[in-house]
């Protein structure tokens, strides 16, 4: 007897238990201590694997559940599970590992684009992943989450997620699409000249160097080079060879020949500059050039921290850089 009612002789499987309850309350039900829960929910217990310490047990059940809720259409119940799932790898502190980034990257996929608990449920995997500590969130995760927003045609929060995860080449295929698909013929350059510099902002100069490469190769519109037609891909190929070089002489030069590609837009001599910094020696300014908002967004994008080490990625550029 379990609350004066006579359990079945059989334990319901999860699908058992969808199939018997409400969806819709079924969540909030699971969030009751068990032996408060109405028949089927009882059998349904990852709150109760997690307050046992069972959290591998538990996240099993939840993930399952989740999926299982996303192939009824029930998004709700499946993103409160899914958040569940975040719970209890931020309670047990679980070593980042493939699966469980792939997990989470599965379950970010099948939730419903304009939902806010999506919003939330990839603010919060992204700090997981990172450790805690206040950077941008793992590599890889960015990595499994860039070709859902693509597949999406989300291009802007697709490139931010392709920055971070140092994957050039899936940058520069979705940036092929993005530019054929929504942008001008004439900003064929522009498109991937964006890209170049702000992976070199973030001290990756490997990714960098394959987006140009692949873009410039793949683009339908761009003519095989260098040298190329448009003047500001020519830059790009040139400021790549100084970056290696290391020369601020040539990348003065660079600078001062380019000016009439850069001032295209007002955001490339600002990117200069802080590559300047981090590659060529370059003090950095005391004062930036754009005031009020845009100058607090520069602020931000060119990365708070000063002191990382050389071998390491800028990842303090917070979400703004897009």
């Amino acid at each position: 007897m379990w609350g004066g009612c006579s359990l079945p002789t059989r334990m319901p499987n999860l699908r058992d238990l969808i199939s018997e309850t409400s969806p819709v309350s079924l969540v909030a039900v699971l969030r009751r201590p068990v032996r408060s829960r109405p028949w089927p929910a009882l059998a349904f217990s990852p709150c109760r694997y997690m307050a046992q310490s069972k959290h591998a047990e538990a996240r099993e059940l939840m993930c399952s559940g989740a999926l299982l809720f996303f192939s009824h259409g029930q998004q709700n119940s499946a993103a409160d599970l899914s958040m569940l799932v975040l719970e209890s790898l931020e309670k047990a502190e679980v070593e980042v590992v493939e699966e469980l980034l792939e997990s989470l990257a599965k379950l970010f996929s099948l939730m419903d684009p304009n939902s806010p608990e999506r919003v939330a449920f990839v603010s919060r995997a992204l700090k997981w992943s990172s450790g805690g500590s206040g950077k941008l969130g793992h590599p890889r995760l960015h990595q499994l989450l860039a070709p859902t927003l693509w597949r999406e045609q989300n291009y802007c929060e697709s490139r931010y997620h392709f920055l971070h995860s140092s994957d050039g080449e899936g940058c520069a295929n979705m940036l092929v699409e993005y530019s054929t698909a929504r942008g001008f013929r004439s900003e064929v350059d522009m498109f991937v000249a964006q890209a170049v510099l702000q992976f070199l902002c973030l001290k990756n100069k490997s990714s960098a160097s394959v987006v140009f490469t692949t873009y410039t190769r793949k683009h339908p519109s761009i003519e095989s080079g260098p040298p190329f037609v448009q003047p500001l891909l020519n830059f790009l190929w040139f400021l790549l060879l100084a970056v290696d070089g290391g020369k601020l002489t040539v990348f003065t030069v660079l600078c001062e020949q380019y000016q009439p590609s850069l001032r295209r837009d007002p955001m490339y001599n600002e990117y200069l500059d802080r590559i300047g910094q981090l590659f060529f020696g370059v003090p950095p300014k005391q004062t930036s050039s754009y005031g009020g908002l845009l100058g607090n967004l520069l602020s931000s994008l060119m990365g708070s921290s000063e002191q990382e080490g050389e071998d390491s990625q800028d990842d303090s550029s917070p979400i703004e850089l897009d």
